[in-house]
């Protein structure tokens, strides 16, 4: 209630349905598999380089080239998106 904007005021309607519910975003903190990623020095400079770029979307492009990157991003996807089970084979 003190914060003076909300996410709800910097997302235009076409981003809210990328938008990640926050009991989802909790999920990434407790994976120990994207903590492991984390610990990797390579993999933290380019989340660095990101957040500190200007132009984030073209940076974002080049670093999906990046193994290690789309390894992270996977991870990620995979921890708030999981694969639905109907599409999963049987072992």
């Amino acid at each position: 209630a003190d914060s003076p904007w909300s996410v709800e005021d910097i997302l235009t309607e076409d981003e809210e349905q990328d938008r990640v519910p926050l009991q989802k975003l909790k999920l990434l903190g407790e994976s120990e598999e994207l903590r492991g990623l984390l610990l990797n020095p390579h993999l933290r400079q380019l989340l660095l380089a990101v957040d500190q770029a200007k132009d984030k979307s073209s940076l974002m492009k080049k670093y999906m080239q990046e193994p290690l990157f789309v390894e992270f991003a996977d991870c990620c996807l995979r921890i708030v998106e999981p694969p639905e089970k109907e599409n999963i084979l049987p072992e």
